[in-house]
C-alpha cells in the first residue's frame, strides 16, 4: 500500500471516529445442513482510517482504512458457546490472524458525483489486502460532507476464495460456509487539525 505525501489548498483530512463508524460482515450458511448451520453478522472491534476530500476538487479525494484482524467479533445470529467457537475459527482457520494482522483498503481513484450541497455519490476503486492477498475493489457510497465531519455509507460483497481463503465446512461438508460474503459500512469521519 502506497504513502500518499502532499495536500491540496482545501482539502481537508478526516479522521475515522471509531465509536460511532461501523463495518459489519455478514456470513451465509449453505449445504444439505444449513437450516442448522448459522449466517452470523460480525464487526471488528478495532477499525481506523483517514480520508482526505475537497468540495471543489472532489475527484482528489483518498481513503484508507485498517481493521485489526483479530478483532472481529460476532455481534447477532448465534448463542455464547457458538459465538465463541465462530470468533476462534474465524481468526484462525479463514483469516490466519497471526500471519495476516491487518484487513486494509486503500483508494486509487474516486469518482464524485454531487447530488445537492453536502452530499454525494462516490465510486471508489482501490485495493483491498485480506488474507495477505491485495486484490481491485470497487465500492459505491452515499457520503455526506461538511467542513467538520465526513459520513460514507454503502455495501458491496466479495468472495473469499479470490483472497485465497477456503469457506468452513463442518460435517463432511453437509454444512458450509458460502463463498460470497456481504460487506456493509457506516463510516463517520471528524476533520483533523
Amino acid at each position: 500500500m502506497s504513502e500518499v505525501v502532499g495536500r491540496e489548498k482545501g482539502e481537508a483530512t478526516y479522521l475515522f471516529d471509531a465509536t460511532t463508524s461501523r463495518i459489519t460482515v455478514r456470513v451465509f450458511a449453505t449445504g444439505l445442513l444449513s437450516a442448522f448451520g448459522h449466517s452470523p453478522t460480525l464487526t471488528p472491534r478495532d477499525l481506523a482510517g483517514e480520508a482526505r476530500f475537497d468540495p471543489v476538487h472532489p475527484d482528489k479525494a483518498w481513503l484508507c482504512v485498517r481493521v485489526r484482524a483479530d478483532s472481529l467479533e460476532v455481534v447477532e445470529g448465534v448463542n455464547d458457546r457458538d459465538r465463541a467457537e465462530i470468533e476462534r475459527r474465524a481468526r484462525e482457520e479463514v483469516l490466519k490472524t497471526e500471519r495476516y494482522p491487518e484487513i486494509i483498503f486503500e483508494s486509487r481513484k474516486i469518482t464524485v458525483e454531487k447530488i445537492f450541497e453536502g452530499h454525494y455519490v462516490a465510486r471508489i476503486v482501490g485495493d483491498l489486502m485480506l488474507h495477505g492477498v491485495v486484490r481491485p475493489c470497487e465500492i459505491q457510497a452515499r457520503v455526506l460532507a461538511n467542513e467538520k465531519m465526513l459520513r460514507a455509507s454503502g455495501e458491496f460483497s466479495l468472495r473469499q476464495s479470490e483472497f485465497g481463503i477456503k469457506p468452513v465446512t463442518a460435517l463432511g461438508g453437509a454444512l458450509k460456509v458460502k463463498d460470497e460474503v456481504h460487506i456493509s459500512f457506516d463510516i463517520v469521519a471528524r476533520r483533523g487539525e
